[in-house]
């Protein structure tokens, strides 16, 4: 692969601030410091918080690669990325209690702002990031976190999970955070995090049995494919049509499943298209993966990439890492799987002769999409 411009979208960091707030709290999501020598543990999926599990085993081990800035930047030179936009990973704010939710919001916002401030310079562009809304208090302070942002000079958009205000994105409630993005053009970057019920794959003990492997390969790209078609068949996108909206994971299933979905809309009794009484989507998928939607790159698959782009284009996908969650578990100095991996899929996906297309994907298209402003 020739040395292109890289970008990675999909990268997540839990400021210091944050971390003392998860550090301060008992219940998911925590942070438990375990015996002296041995890293933290992150619990952060209620899967994760099993009783029957020692506390210095549950969840994963959080070393300074969630925190520390340096740590990431030199992550990104190892991978020769030149530029990152960083998010607050999941649970970002949902569980604030609404009173805090806007004072957290704006300090973990502005520690994004000023992180990319003190990284950056004239000449090197390293670092942009997507903010955290609010979401537990009223959508009046979120509209005005989201107005707010559109000011800071490194935030390019928001990160958001699939419950929305705690209803699901087919949520009326929520008009008035997606007409404040679509006015700001904020892009919104849509990130799983609950997952499936534990029933779906067995159980809890079939989970323990298994670790993270169901609810993360399984759960978390369902919970993006039903989060965003519910937001489709509630009209979200007829009445918001430049709303934009970047989906992780590539879309979960949804690029796979786009025309089954399309079909069963189609033929949809309930919906007055058909007779019913029900409203219905106006817009079909495929208009909307191909107007309103991105996706990343993060897919691990040149199979799961030739969906993501036949569903949108080439021009509508772009390169991330997940960093720092799934680390190399036995040689530090070794180049992560989980990026390694990303990039044989893009040049396997496109093949070698269409380097425009890799290079679109790599950092081209996220450069234009998010204007970083990169010659």
């Amino acid at each position: 692969m020739s040395r292109q411009l890289i970008v990675d979208v999909h990268t997540h960091v839990y400021p210091p601030s944050y971390m003392a707030l998860l550090r301060a709290r008992k219940t998911v999501p925590y942070i438990h410091d375990p015996a002296e020598g041995a890293d933290p543990r992150l619990i952060i999926l209620s899967s994760d918080d099993d009783p029957a599990t020692p506390p210095d085993e549950r969840g994963r081990p959080v070393d300074a690669s969630y925190s520390d800035i340096n740590v990431k930047l030199d992550f990104m030179k190892k991978h020769d990325i030149d530029c990152s936009v960083i998010s607050l990973a999941n649970p970002w704010l949902d569980f604030v209690p609404k009173d805090e939710a806007q004072e957290w919001a704006e300090r973990i916002n502005n520690d994004l702002e000023s992180t990319c401030a003190d990284v950056n310079s004239e000449k090197d562009k390293s670092l942009f990031a997507f903010g955290a809304l609010p979401l537990s208090a009223p959508s009046s302070i979120v509209v005005a976190e989201i107005k707010r942002l559109r000011t800071l000079p490194h935030i390019r958009g928001v990160i958001m999970g699939t419950s929305g205000l705690g209803k699901g994105l087919d949520d009326p409630d929520l008009d008035a955070i997606w007409g404040a993005l679509e006015e700001t053009q904020l892009l919104l970057f849509l990130h799983p995090h609950y997952g499936l019920p534990s029933e779906a794959f067995g159980g809890p003990e079939v989970i323990a049995r298994y670790g993270h492997v169901l609810p993360l390969a399984l759960g978390f790209p369902l919970e993006t494919t039903i989060a965003v078609t519910r937001m489709l068949l509630s009209g979200v996108f007829d009445r918001f049509e430049r709303l934009q909206v970047l989906l992780a994971h590539s879309g979960g299933t949804l690029p796979f499943l786009a025309g089954r979905i399309e079909s069963c809309v189609l033929h949809e009794r309930k919906f007055v298209a058909n007779g019913g009484d029900t409203p219905g989507p106006k817009r079909g998928v495929w208009d909307v993966l191909k107007t309103n939607i991105f996706l990343d790159a993060v897919v691990y698959g040149s199979a799961g990439l030739q969906a993501a782009v036949a569903a949108g284009s080439h021009d509508r996908l772009m390169f991330g890492t997940d960093h720092p969650f799934f680390p190399p578990l036995h040689d530090e100095d070794e180049k992560w799987p989980s990026v390694t991996t990303n990039y044989k899929a893009i040049d396997s996906c496109f093949g070698e002769k269409d380097s425009e297309s890799i290079g679109m994907v790599l950092g081209g298209n996220a450069n234009r999409i998010l204007k970083l402003g990169f010659d």
